[in-house]
């Protein structure tokens, strides 16, 4: 038996231990805010460089070097960044396996893509992986049933990914509303290890939606689009609490839905007039 003074110096050993090393929470996934109060967001707009036709041009649009995805429920169409002509489609119809496509971008040559069974209960969302040199699908991870809502967008970190879930108000599950919309982070496995809300703010601007689109901007800031309005909202990760820090709002000539950033590094993204069947590339301002 050890004797109380022992066990008492053995609890002592492993508290300084813990203290000195300290417990590793890692570095935000996105930029910090400065922590310097609540910022007043910058009011910003941005500026439209082409338009293009694209009939799959619904839910969301991506781009590679030389082509953009026009991203429908169950289709995709390849097209020339040069000149709007079309290259390829994929598509699930009539029996789709793939219910409702709601954002893609591109990596290592591969469309990576954020796919639920919107608008049924249990809600359930896969992530859906196309080769976009043949736009072939080829490979699926499905997250089963998620709490948190039905995946809209994700983006790859150095740690894993960062990802959006949506709950809209009298659809899905019934005692949850738009509030109830998060972002979470994931390690490379799809292991859940943290989250943020988002500000009260941006949710009523979002009502009764929430966060179409998403992406990590070349600048490491969160920048996410809503279901109809014509604005993007520029997010920080906080110093401290589980709510986002809301940094800009710029102005733009689409209704939300989702979008993806040039594979340049550049402030320019790709996204659909979803009423019109257009995919337009649009570069953002610089926050000051």
């Amino acid at each position: 038996m050890i004797k109380a003074s022992r066990l008492f110096m053995l609890f002592a050993f492993l508290s300084v231990s813990a203290t000195a090393a300290g417990p590793s929470l890692g570095e935000p996934v996105l930029r910090q805010h400065d922590g310097k109060g609540t910022p007043t967001p910058v009011l910003l707009e941005a500026k439209t460089l082409n338009v293009y036709n694209a009939a799959e041009a619904d839910q969301g649009a991506a781009a590679d070097e030389r082509h953009f995805y026009a991203i429908d429920n169950s289709a995709i169409g390849k097209y020339m960044l040069a000149d709007g002509s079309p290259v390829a489609q994929w598509s699930d119809l009539p029996s789709p396996g793939i219910e409702h496509l709601n954002s893609c971008y591109v990596e290592a040559a591969q469309l990576w893509c954020a796919n639920s069974n919107y608008p049924a209960a249990p809600m359930g969302s896969s992530i859906e992986i196309f080769d976009t040199e043949t736009m072939e699908h080829r490979a699926t991870h499905s997250l089963g049933m998620m709490e948190e809502g039905s995946l809209t967008w994700f983006a790859a970190t150095e740690d894993g990914f960062l990802a959006s879930f949506a709950h809209y108000d009298r659809r899905g599950v019934p005692y949850k509303d738009h509030r109830y919309s998060s972002v979470v982070t994931f390690d490379k496995q799809w292991r859940r290890t943290g989250g943020w809300l988002f500000p009260k703010a941006i949710t009523d601007l979002m009502a009764p939606y929430a966060a179409s689109g998403g992406a990590i901007g070349p600048d490491g800031r969160l920048y996410i689009s809503g279901h109809d309005r014509p604005e993007i909202y520029v997010l920080e990760a906080p110093v401290s609490g589980p709510y986002l820090t809301h940094v800009a709002t710029i102005s733009l000539e689409i209704e939300g839905q989702a979008f993806s950033f040039a594979p340049d590094n550049s402030q320019i993204i790709y996204a659909v007039d979803r009423k019109l069947g257009l995919v337009k590339a649009i570069e953002l301002p610089k926050l000051p």
